[in-house]
C-alpha cells in the first residue's frame, strides 16, 4: 500500500509563491513518475507538472517558467515550487505517483487559493 501526503497549500496573493510537498510512503517500487495535478471548481483535473524516474520533466503550458517540479529520491518526496501565482492557478492540487504498469496513486489534495 502506498500513501501520498501533500502539504504546503494555502491562500496567497497574486504574484506570490507557494511550495507544495508530497511525501510517499509504503510499498514504493516500479515507479515511472511522480507529478502534480490540479482541479478548479467546475473543471476537469489537469496535469500541472510531472517528473520521471530518470529526472525528465514536463509542464502544462500555463505554468511553464513559473512552476518547478523536483524530487528528493532519498526522502521519496516530490515538490512543486510555484512562483508568480495567478488567480487562475486556484484549485485543489493532487499529488500523483504512477507505476510502470500505469497504475496511479493519488494524494488527498491540498487547496491553493490565489487572490487578485
Amino acid at each position: 500500500q502506498v500513501q501520498l501526503v501533500e502539504s504546503g497549500g494555502g491562500l496567497v496573493q497574486a504574484g506570490g509563491s507557494l511550495r507544495l510537498s508530497c511525501a510517499a510512503s509504503g510499498s514504493i517500487f516500479s515507479i515511472n513518475s511522480m507529478g502534480w495535478y490540479r482541479q478548479a471548481p467546475g473543471k476537469q483535473r489537469e496535469l500541472v507538472a510531472r517528473i520521471t524516474s530518470s529526472g525528465s520533466t514536463n509542464y502544462a503550458d500555463s505554468v511553464k517558467a513559473r512552476f518547478t517540479i523536483s524530487r528528493d529520491y532519498a526522502k521519496n518526496t516530490v515538490y512543486l515550487q510555484m512562483n508568480s501565482l495567478k488567480p487562475e492557478d486556484t484549485g485543489v492540487y493532487y499529488c500523483n505517483m504512477r507505476r510502470r504498469d500505469s497504475y496511479n496513486y493519488w494524494g488527498q489534495g491540498t487547496q491553493v487559493t490565489v487572490s487578485s
